[in-house]
């Protein structure tokens, strides 16, 4: 079932992509040579609770940390372990938190010192293809418009992908109705209404699309081994077009 935000849900789910955003940036710091997932995820405890917060992750379903930390070829719902960081890794961190009975959902992915040109275009494919998704965001247009710009900019630079995993309408839930899913076909799909708010976080493999999921029951890898990368903003329809709601400071919109 679909929820048409009222004007007070809007303000909270304002309030809350605000923290979210913040979060994602302070986390973002921990992420250099030699430091861990797991010191990134008790990081992100301690900050959530230090801003009247809740982190969304922890339990949900079972899932064991406060956030989730896909390196390399984990695709997302890498769960954080002791594994220190490598130069040349890239590294998406998946931050929700709760504030005032509503989610803020939000991530992107980071590199560790650096990295070769290749990999660099193959992160800003998947940063461009999560607002050709946004750019989509209009009353009247339909979740396929989304995920058919997502798979054409994707699929033009020569990447794929993933299917299995999509975004999702969030507010006083995680996860609720509609799926957005990042392919599709234009004017297919749930028609988009002033007031709904959801997620939009294309996952771009530089292989292929296939994924499989590891014995712990939630991290996510490629089948070949390639490299994953995604960008999730949380995002609300207005009356004219799109509210992002996640955006961090000094992140410049690309609308």
């Amino acid at each position: 079932m679909i929820t048409i935000k009222s004007s007070d849900e809007i303000q909270k789910m304002r309030e809350v992509g605000k923290l979210a955003a913040k979060c994602l940036v302070e986390m973002s710091k921990l992420i250099i040579e030699g430091n861990t997932p797991k010191q990134i995820d008790d990081a992100c405890h301690k900050w959530t609770l230090e801003h009247n917060a809740i982190p969304a992750t922890l339990n949900y379903k079972g899932y064991p940390a406060n956030l989730c930390v896909s390196v390399n070829d984990v695709v997302c719902h890498g769960v954080p372990n002791e594994v220190p960081f490598k130069k040349g890794d890239i590294v998406n961190l998946d931050v929700t938190p709760i504030l005032n009975g509503y989610h803020g959902d939000t991530n992107a992915t980071f590199v560790v010192g650096s990295v070769n040109d290749d990999i660099k275009k193959f992160i800003d494919v998947a940063y461009l293809s999560m607002w050709e998704g946004i750019k989509q965001v209009c009353p009247g247009n339909t979740v396929g418009d989304i995920g058919h710009a997502i798979e054409t900019y994707v699929k033009s630079n020569g990447y794929s992908v993933v299917v299995e995993y999509c975004g999702h309408g969030i507010g006083k839930n995680f996860h609720e109705d509609p799926n957005i899913v990042h392919v599709g076909r234009p004017k297919q799909g749930v028609v988009l209404r002033e007031g709904m708010t959801f997620t939009i976080e294309p996952m771009i493999n530089m292989g292929g699309p296939r994924t499989k999921l590891e014995n712990d029951d939630w991290t996510v890898r490629t089948v070949d081994g390639s490299l994953s990368a995604q960008f999730e903003h949380t995002v609300l329809v207005t009356k004219t077009g799109v509210e992002v709601l996640t955006l961090r400071e000094n992140e410049k919109s690309l609308l």
